[in-house]
């Protein structure tokens, strides 16, 4: 899986270490979870975020560890080596921020293709869509990101957006070895800000838009802009594709001259990809755009004006990397929607269910402007807002559904240590007219009290959750899907 270096070598950059000792020592995996070390593993201990890794350093040589590169402190200094029993812990200067370059030299790319995404809403969406056409037009993709790490075919768990500087590093390697050309990656502003993917040099850096989202984390909606552009400011990004219909994006074209625009309306700008006639479907979106890589007309079976957006940056990026346009074009309309992203479900006799992920203002006011372009009879919203996560948003989100929505049902998201009746009171301020709402905290309960109370013209958004199969409550994450809910609820049989 990966190099085997010495301690010494690995840490060359660092300075030269005195102890011969180190050369002696190989190192074939790094770990920063000290409850995985076994024997052989090196341990990583840094001062994170929230815990401090170092005090779980004789833990980890109790388990095996073969040695500890650890972060530097008053107490021992940089280059500084102590030693329990046999094992070497060698102290690093600022080693949280040097996570990626120490796992660049352990795991290293050869020549496989990096793609970027960042962005409040739209990652998920256009690293699966950039990964499914790649494969149609002969390569081999893979993707890093909320729904799952690695080929679209076998996508395993991820439990962050942009997991550990170490983690990437030696999951892209390991993809590359399995013979991926391209990865398509979601990078998400904590990763940019923690510094995950310092050292990673892209091929295509992508940005969708900016809404709000994570102010818990950033504070401020400046502070999170400022986050997402450091992808192109601060890292190797190479060529820049930027969404201007969204307001930032239009502002971050005008600094960064060299980026390609993508809109869905004619630009007069030299270096951009437009539209310039769109039609929206129940089968579907046909799209032809004019720009720097010439005309082209395209269908594709997804729905809703902003996945038009999505397909078109998605188009941008892979034609700035010099996939041929024809081959692009020949095999737009075997793309399939991404699970839980605007995802149809529908049943003879009854109402359309669409599961879609939309879990902020800007997301869940585009998935209810989409759906209202195909719906003939009522459009239902059924969602609700995380615990332990940004309260601005709740009543901000209730209000948008109240103006977009004919019926609106609240209910639990991922409550975790919140009461769920506070949160939904926290929404419920939001509405002019709450006691017109539904309120109905268990979510299969909210679809089936949808689907009892619609019409066979009638769509019903279930928002918030999207591919996700669990929901965090207080004491414990139980299973649950909106997905399985849609199916077991219309008979679904797959």
């Amino acid at each position: 899986m990966s190099k085997q270096l010495t301690l010494s070598t690995l840490l060359t950059p660092w300075g030269e270490l005195s102890s011969p000792e180190l050369s002696k020592v190989i190192i074939s995996h790094l770990e920063l979870d000290s409850r995985k070390v076994v024997g052989g593993t090196t341990f990583v201990a840094i001062k994170g975020h929230a815990v401090d890794g170092r005090r779980f350093i004789e833990s980890a040589v109790t388990s095996g560890a073969n040695a500890v590169i650890a972060q530097a402190c008053e107490e021992h200094a940089h280059g500084s080596i102590q030693w329990l029993n046999t094992v070497p812990v060698v102290y690093i200067e600022s080693l949280d921020q040097q996570l990626s370059a120490l796992a660049a030299r352990l795991y290293p790319l050869e020549a496989m293709q990096l793609i970027g995404v960042t962005g409040t809403n739209g990652k998920t969406t256009i690293t699966q869509i950039i990964a499914q056409w790649l494969d149609f037009v002969g390569q081999r993709a893979a993707v890093l990101g909320t729904a799952g790490n690695g080929f679209l075919t076998n996508l395993k768990p991820a439990v962050n957006t942009t997991g550990s500087a170490i983690e990437i590093q030696h999951t892209l390697s390991s993809l590359e070895k399995q013979g991926a050309s391209h990865t398509a990656m979601e990078i998400s502003s904590h990763g940019l800000v923690q510094g995950r993917v310092k050292t990673l040099s892209f091929a295509a850096s992508v940005f969708t838009n900016l809404s709000r989202d994570h102010l818990d984390y950033h504070g401020t909606m400046e502070e999170y802009e400022q986050a997402k552009l450091s992808l192109f400011t601060k890292h190797q990004s190479g060529k820049a594709i930027i969404n201007v219909d969204d307001s930032v994006g239009a502002r971050w074209a005008n600094e960064l001259k060299d980026a390609i625009q993508v809109s869905l309306v004619p630009l007069e700008v030299d270096n951009a990809v437009f539209a310039s006639h769109v039609d929206y479907s129940e089968a579907g979106i046909a799209l032809t755009f004019s720009g720097c890589f010439g005309n082209g007309k395209l269908t594709v079976p997804l729905i809703g004006e902003f996945n038009a957006n999505n397909v078109l940056v998605a188009l941008a990026t892979l034609l700035a990397l010099g996939i041929e346009k024809r081959l692009l074009l020949d095999t737009a309309a075997q793309l399939s929607p991404v699970i839980g992203r605007m995802e149809l479900f529908k049943a003879p006799g009854k109402a359309k269910v669409v599961v879609d992920y939309a879990h902020t203002p800007d997301a869940l006011e585009k998935a209810l402007l989409a759906l209202r372009v195909h719906c003939t009879g009522k459009l239902w919203a059924i969602f609700g807002c995380g615990g332990d996560r940004d309260t601005g948003k709740r009543p901000m989100m209730a209000e948008i559904g109240e103006r977009l929505a004919d019926q609106v049902i609240l209910t639990d998201d991922n409550p975790r240590s919140e009461s769920p009746r506070a949160i939904v009171e926290d929404m419920l301020a939001g509405m002019q007219t709450p006691s017109l709402a539904v309120v109905e905290h268990e979510r299969f309960k909210a679809l089936q009290y949808a689907l009892a109370n619609s019409e066979p013209h009638d769509i019903i958004l279930l928002a918030g959750k999207g591919h996700e199969d669990y929901q965090v409550l207080a004491n414990e994450t139980v299973h649950y899907s909106d997905r399985e809910s849609a199916q077991q609820l219309l008979e679904i049989v797959e």
